[in-house]
């Protein structure tokens, strides 16, 4: 019963003939043995990962799949190593396109091109016209010996030798053409700046200090810190208080409401408070980029030369960097194209940018071999009218004074005075070049039209007063005034300069009238070309008499702390 038990149970299994029963050892020998189900998990993952131990004792667990066909250890091993590094590889580019996509910045200056360091147009030698042309051979041989950083532009050498040749279309009569560079192609240069950490230096010309200011300068600047430069100042007149020039500017500025650390008065050509600036730029940099930003023929190129002058006593970078300057021009839009210059011992670049260029400036509307007339080259003088004299223009008035006569500022600008005091004065600051005529209203417009091109420049000459548009736009200007004995405004001419208006002048010689008591407002009628703005502002504290009347203005605490210092 018990073999036969046996039997049936070892029924699976075969013997061999010679095998008997006495001879089996069911502890020795392995009849029967239950399969054991083995999970397979794949060798590929999508990230690194690292075999546990259960995993390698399944793998190593002799499963009865053996054979030479089936893999190694070692194969297993190298397999693994291979998709680890493949994933490394993957997961790595991954993080760098995320990091381009998030990160993605436009670059200040394109060091795969060359530019000219006079006026920062991209190096080229096909068309001898346009900004940047360079002799081939020139060219070949400062790249060879890796000098490209050193060459000066076809342009910029004849801007040097003082030929008046404008670049940007639009400014200086011409319409443009291929070898022009557009204003907003100039903007457009800038405007990775709202998007940098840097420290903004903007300038600002006193002659022409509201067409300069370029009022929307957080379009281009962000919210950078902003030190105010004020340019030019040793052209204002003789005995100027610049303590009141300072408020002056201050409180213009604040008006603005511009993020503005502190204001400078300064000069390129006699390095007046120039130190200041420097001083200032390296207490606030802080490892920043220092643009200099500023409307177009403001002074940025001089400023730089001034600059680099005074930080060369200190700075040997300085020093080093005086001998690639900026080239200097009257001409509107001489720099294209940010210029790098490596100014600064410890870190961060100073940059030369192309001049914002405005279209309601007298510069975009006269022509290039004009433009020298409209930039002073020494100390202003007010023009006085009518001039203080018995038996000169005065006499001429008569008890009248001005009303109904037509004043013009050479051929740019015309003032119908349409209702004043007797005593009332003008008195134009501006380019000494442009001559002062004034005529009775009803004979203004046939004066105008011959005279024009002859004694009423510029346009110089009768060709370009041919082409003349004349003065398409007339603003209608009210004047209230309080006090008969200050001046009343100043009328700013955008790119020209500006026209103090006194509403009684006692030095005329006019007999004493009670006209300032009973008229409080003056009125006025100003001609000027059809894109040059008109600026109504309180009078700018010029010559020895603005110290007189110029009043300082009382400050909250509040006033005081937020409002940037000045200095000189």
């Amino acid at each position: 019963m018990a073999l036969k038990t046996l039997s049936t149970f070892l029924n699976p299994i075969s013997f061999p003939k010679h095998c008997t029963l006495s001879a089996f050892n069911p502890v020795s020998l392995n009849i029967y043995r239950k399969s054991t189900p083995v999970s397979c998990k794949s060798t590929h993952s999508d990230s690194p990962t690292q075999l546990s131990l259960s995993d390698t004792k399944l793998l190593s667990s002799d499963t009865g799949g053996t054979g030479a066909a089936a893999p190694t250890r070692g194969d297993r091993f190298l397999e693994r190593q291979q998709a680890d590094e493949a994933a490394k590889v993957i997961i790595k580019e991954i993080k760098k396109s995320k990091k381009k996509t998030k990160t993605k910045k436009v670059l200040k200056v394109n060091s795969a091109t060359a530019c000219c360091y006079g006026c920062g147009a991209p190096l080229q030698t096909s068309e001898l016209d346009a900004p940047g042309y360079v002799d081939k051979d020139t060219y070949e041989l400062k790249k060879k010996h890796h000098q490209l950083r050193t060459i000066l532009c076809g342009r910029c050498k004849l801007l040097s030798h003082g030929h008046m040749i404008t670049a940007v279309g639009g400014n200086g009569g011409y319409s443009g053409g291929k070898q022009f560079v557009s204003a907003d192609e100039l903007r457009e240069k800038l405007s990775h700046l709202r998007h940098e950490k840097a420290l903004i230096v903007k300038l600002v010309d006193i002659v022409d200090f509201n067409g300069s200011f370029l009022s929307r300068v957080r379009d281009i600047a962000g919210a950078n810190p902003i030190i105010l430069v004020v340019t030019k100042v040793d052209l204002l007149p003789k005995g100027t208080d610049f303590n009141c020039v300072g408020d002056w500017v201050v409180e213009a500025t604040t008006k603005k409401k511009l993020n503005v650390l502190s204001v400078h008065l300064t000069s390129s050509k006699s390095l007046v408070g120039i130190v200041g600036v420097a001083s200032e730029i390296q207490k606030e940099k802080k490892g920043r980029d220092v643009y200099i930003l500023g409307s177009a023929n403001v002074g940025k190129s001089a400023f730089i030369s001034a600059l680099l002058k005074m930080m060369a006593q200190r700075d040997p970078a300085a020093a080093a960097a005086q001998k690639y300057k900026p080239i200097q021009s009257a001409v509107p839009g001489t720099t294209l194209g940010p210029i790098q210059i490596d100014a600064f011992l410890g870190g961060g670049k100073l940059y030369d940018t192309p001049g914002v260029h405005l279209h309601h400036r007298q510069a975009a509307v006269v022509h290039s071999e004009d433009l020298p007339i409209l930039a002073p080259q020494s100390r202003l003088r007010g023009q006085i009218f009518p001039v203080a004299s018995k038996n000169g223009m005065a006499g001429t008035f008569n008890t009248n004074g001005l009303n109904g006569f037509s004043i013009f500022w050479g051929g740019l600008v015309r003032i119908d005075v349409l209702k004043v005091l007797p005593e009332t004065c003008l008195t134009f600051y501006g380019p000494k070049r442009l001559p002062i005529h004034a005529v009775p209203t009803d004979e203004a417009d046939e004066f105008y039209k011959k005279e024009l091109g002859v004694l009423l420049t510029p346009p110089t000459g009768k060709d370009r007063a041919a082409e003349w548009r004349g003065l398409e736009t007339v603003q209608q200007l009210q004047i209230n005034f309080e006090d008969a004995e200050r001046p009343a405004s100043d009328v700013a001419i955008s790119g020209l300069g500006w026209i103090t208006i006194e509403p009684k002048r006692k030095s005329l010689g006019v007999s004493e009238s009670n006209f300032a008591e009973t008229i409080k407002e003056l009125h006025f009628a100003v001609h000027v070309p059809k894109p040059v703005e008109i600026f109504v502002r309180p009078s700018i504290p010029a010559g020895k008499a603005g110290a007189e009347w110029y009043q300082y203005r009382e400050l909250t605490e509040k006033e005081e702390e937020i409002r940037p210092k000045w200095y000189f």
